[in-house]
C-alpha cells in the first residue's frame, strides 16, 4: 500500500495545516500596511482582500488538479517533475528551500517574539529580546517535528483552532460595537483619493503575505491519507475560510478602532480592541490565542522546510543527495534534510536581524523577497493544467480553462502590486533569479552528465 492511502496526516490535519499557516502572523501584523497603501479606504482594503483571494482560491482549485493526477512526493517539485520539467522541477526546489520557506519561517518566528513580549507586558522590546523569544520556539519545532511528528500534526490542528477564535471573536464583537457602515461608506478625503491612482495596489503585498503558505500543505502530500481525494478538497475549502476570517476581522478592527488609530498602534491593534472590549485580562488570553496562532504558522512552516531537502534528494536535483535521502528509522525522515532546513534559517535569521537592525530594506522585511516571485512561478503550473485540459485529461472547462486563467490574473495582480514596492526591481528580484538560475544549471549540469 503507497502512502497516499496509509499516510499519518488526514484531511483534517489538511486543512489545519492550511489555515494555520495562512492565518497566523499576517493579518495581526500587515492591517496598518494595507490601510497606509490605500490611505484608509477601507472598501479599498477589502477590494485587495477579495482580489488576492482569488489568486489563491483558483490557484488551489489548479494545483488541486495536478495533485489529484500523481502520487509524486515533494508538493510542487513533484508537480513540476512530472507536468513541466525536471529542469523546472529543480529550479521550484531550489527556490522554495533557499528562499521561500527560511525567510518565511524566519520573519514569522520573530513575530512569535514580538506578540510574546507583549503578552509579558514589555511593549518597547528589543529586536534581540523578540528574536531571541522567537528563535526559542522555532528550536522547540524543530525538535517537535523530528522526534515526534505525529505529535507536531495534532499540535497544528490545536493551533488552528486557537487562532481562529481571537479572529471570529474580536471580528464578530468590533462589528457589533463599531460602525462598519461609517468605515466602509464614508471615507475621508484622502481615502477618496486613493481610488485616483494604482498606488494602492502596493497592498497587495502585505496581503499576499497574510494569505501565503497554503502550497506548503503540499510538501507533505505523500503522508496525506488518500492524498488524491483529501489534498485537492483541502486546497479549496481552506481559502475560503480564510477570507472570511480575514475579511470579519479587518472590517470589525477598523471600525471599531478607527482607521487613523490602527494605523498609529500597528501591532498593537490586536492587544487594544481586546482590552477595550474586554479588560485587561480577557485582552491578555487574547494574546495567549494570538501567540499560539503564529507558533501554528512556525509549526506548519517547519513541518514543511524539514522534508524539502529529502524530497530533492530523493530525484537527486541537490548536492550530496545521497546522504539527505537517508530515512533515520527511528524518526522516520531524515535526519540530514532536517538539519539542512534548519541551517538555512539560522543563516537568514541572522540577514534578517542585521536588516531589520539597520533598517536596509525600510518597511520591508526579507519574507517579501520571495513571495512575489512565488506567485510568478505559480504561472508555470496554471498553464500545466490548462494543457491537461487541451490533451483532454481534464473534461471540465471549470477547472481545466477558467480556474488557472483566474488563477494567473490573480497571481500577475500580486506580482503587479510586488512591484510597486521600489526595492522589488533593484533586490528582490535579482537575488530570487540568482537561486533560480543557479538551479537550472545545476540542473542542466545533472542531464549532461
Amino acid at each position: 500500500m503507497n502512502q497516499s492511502t496509509n499516510g499519518r496526516y488526514n484531511l483534517i490535519t489538511a486543512l489545519a495545516m492550511i489555515v494555520g499557516i495562512v492565518i497566523g502572523s499576517g493579518i495581526f501584523f500587515k492591517a496598518d500596511n494595507v490601510l497606509k497603501y490605500t490611505n484608509g479606504n477601507v472598501a479599498l482594503g477589502v477590494v485587495v482582500f477579495v482580489l488576492a483571494a482569488v489568486a489563491i482560491i483558483f490557484g488551489s482549485l489548479s494545483i488541486a488538479e495536478l495533485a489529484k493526477r500523481t502520487d509524486a512526493h515533494g508538493g510542487l517539485i513533484g508537480y513540476a517533475d512530472e507536468f513541466v520539467s525536471p529542469h523546472f522541477s529543480t529550479m521550484i526546489g531550489w527556490f522554495q528551500l533557499f528562499l521561500y520557506y527560511p525567510t518565511l519561517g524566519v520573519v514569522v518566528t520573530w513575530v512569535v517574539g514580538i506578540y510574546t513580549a507583549l503578552l509579558f507586558g514589555v511593549k518597547e522590546a528589543s529586536l534581540e529580546l523578540q528574536m531571541g523569544i522567537g528563535l526559542t520556539w522555532f528550536v522547540i519545532c524543530y525538535l517537535f517535528n523530528v522526534m515526534a511528528a505525529v505529535f507536531a500534526g495534532r499540535f497544528q490542528v490545536f493551533a488552528t483552532i486557537v487562532k481562529l477564535i481571537p479572529l471570529f471573536v474580536l471580528g464578530v464583537m468590533a462589528f457589533v460595537y463599531g460602525d462598519p457602515v461609517a468605515a466602509l461608506t464614508y471615507p475621508n478625503e484622502s481615502a477618496r483619493q486613493a481610488t485616483q491612482s494604482l498606488a494602492w495596489l502596493g497592498a497587495i503585498g502585505p496581503i499576499a503575505f497574510s494569505f501565503d503558505g497554503w502550497v506548503v500543505s503540499t510538501s507533505i502530500s505523500g503522508e496525506i491519507k488518500h492524498a488524491k481525494r483529501n489534498l485537492p478538497i483541502a486546497l479549496v475549502v481552506a481559502p475560503m475560510l480564510i477570507l472570511l476570517g480575514y475579511l470579519l476581522y479587518f472590517v470589525g478592527l477598523t471600525s471599531y478602532l478607527g482607521v487613523a488609530q490602527v494605523m498609529a498602534l500597528g501591532d498593537e491593534s490586536v492587544y487594544v480592541v481586546a482590552t477595550q472590549l474586554f479588560g485587561e485580562t480577557a485582552a491578555k488570553a487574547f494574546l495567549v490565542f494570538v501567540v499560539i496562532s503564529v507558533m501554528g504558522t512556525v509549526n506548519g512552516l517547519v513541518l514543511g522546510l524539514i522534508r524539502l531537502p529529502h524530497s530533492l534528494a530523493l530525484k537527486s536535483l541537490i548536492p550530496f543527495s545521497t546522504q539527505l535521502r537517508q530515512v533515520s528509522p527511528n524518526y522516520q525522515l531524515s535526519v540530514g534534510s532536517a538539519l539542512l532546513g534548519f541551517a538555512l534559517s539560522m543563516f537568514w535569521a541572522a540577514v534578517h536581524y542585521t536588516v531589520m537592525k539597520s533598517q536596509l530594506l525600510g518597511d520591508m522585511d526579507i519574507s517579501e523577497i520571495a513571495i512575489v516571485v512565488s506567485y510568478l512561478l505559480y504561472l508555470v503550473f496554471y498553464f500545466a493544467v490548462f494543457r491537461l485540459w487541451q490533451q483532454g485529461h481534464i473534461k471540465s472547462m471549470l477547472l481545466g480553462v477558467i480556474s488557472p486563467i483566474l488563477a494567473a490574473l490573480g497571481s500577475l495582480m500580486v506580482v503587479f502590486g510586488g512591484m510597486q514596492n521600489p526595492l522589488f526591481l533593484p533586490v528582490c528580484l535579482p537575488i530570487c533569479a540568482l537561486v533560480l538560475l543557479l538551479a537550472y544549471f545545476y540542473s542542466r549540469y545533472l542531464h549532461s552528465r
